[in-house]
């Protein structure tokens, strides 16, 4: 940078560099001085006209502005637009849902369609979190979207599910003393034989009389298939009810049975769930959905359509 100033009344403010390269003092033109100005006025207007300041009474309020306007109010009101829209344009389908059976929905090939396409928020709000996602399954939580019902998979059913709810039960065998530790061991080879089809080989021949001693017959079937669908779990078709139901690790298998022949389902002592048992609860929707006649209707059909509806 020059030690001099070949150009002092030029208005530079002494800064130059090789000789001839300077830094001018000129002040900025009208228009973006104006704008700026503007900037401090709109400051001003925008925290007058809208909500903005927290105050510190610790009641988590603030200044409303002098409309009132808050963005909550304006989703409701784009809301209510876009749902007078719907009501409007499916009006009629709507009173077709709410006067047909579900039985008569899914003859309707037209009306089955728009019952599973606005069906599809519906469940991921209410039923994803336990089925996952297309009904796919969560741990712990009953596939949708394969043939193995506990409830039975026909769409009357289904809709009796979402209108009932249901409770899992199954004796803990263990905790009960229906069974030593030796005849636990022994019935729960023959449930993971059973669901790998040896179930008749000789060698779980000890596991197969305290099957039918335990009266586990009585809800799964003489060879682990119930009889009808009233909550007990197929024993055959390797789907489990309780940790992935698609496990194929041998010993995570055993162990996840063992533990439910041990302790049970939704076994309780003293009016709380026993140390082990699984707990197996579907609310009812009933009183959950928002116009539930309808929307129980459109969801057993979309479940009934994932692909395990019989």
């Amino acid at each position: 940078m020059a030690s001099h100033n070949p150009w002092p009344d030029e208005g530079n403010t002494g800064h130059i560099w090789d000789e001839d390269l300077r830094e001018l003092d000129n002040p900025p033109p009208l228009w973006w001085m104006l704008s700026f100005y503007a900037g401090f006025i709109m400051i001003i207007f925008y925290t007058l006209y809208y909500p903005v300041i927290p105050l510190t009474d610790k009641t988590g309020e603030f200044t409303k502005g002098l409309t009132g306007w808050t963005q909550i109010e304006e989703y409701k009101e784009d809301y209510k637009v876009l749902k007078d829209w719907r009501v409007a344009k499916f009006a009629d389908k709507e009173e077709q849902l709410a006067a047909m059976s579900v039985d008569q929905i899914l003859k309707d090939e037209e009306l089955k369609n728009y019952a599973v396409a606005t069906s599809k928020v519906l469940f991921g709000d209410y039923c994803a979190a336990c089925h996952g996602a297309g009904g796919a399954g969560n741990p712990n939580f009953p596939v949708l979207a394969d043939d193995d019902w506990l409830w039975g998979g026909n769409v009357k059913q289904i809709e009796a599910s979402l209108i009932q709810g249901r409770v899992g039960n199954m004796p803990a065998k263990g905790m009960m003393g229906n069974l030593t530790d030796e005849e636990i061991d022994q019935v729960t080879d023959y449930v993971v034989a059973l669901s790998e089809g040896k179930g008749n080989d000789a060698a779980f021949a000890a596991g197969k009389a305290v099957y039918a001693k335990g009266m586990c017959l009585a809800c799964h079937g003489p060879a682990g298939k119930p009889l009808a669908p009233a909550g007990a779990a197929n024993l055959t078709d390797q789907i489990w009810r309780f940790g992935n139901p698609y496990e194929t690790d041998q010993e995570k298998i055993r162990e996840m049975v063992k533990n439910v022949v041990t302790y049970g389902v939704n076994v309780k002592k003293d009016g709380k769930y026993i140390e082990g048992t699984r707990q197996a609860i579907m609310p009812s929707f009933k009183e959950r959905l928002p116009d539930a006649d309808v929307n129980i209707k459109r969801l057993s059909v979309y479940v009934h359509q994932l692909g395990g509806g019989q």
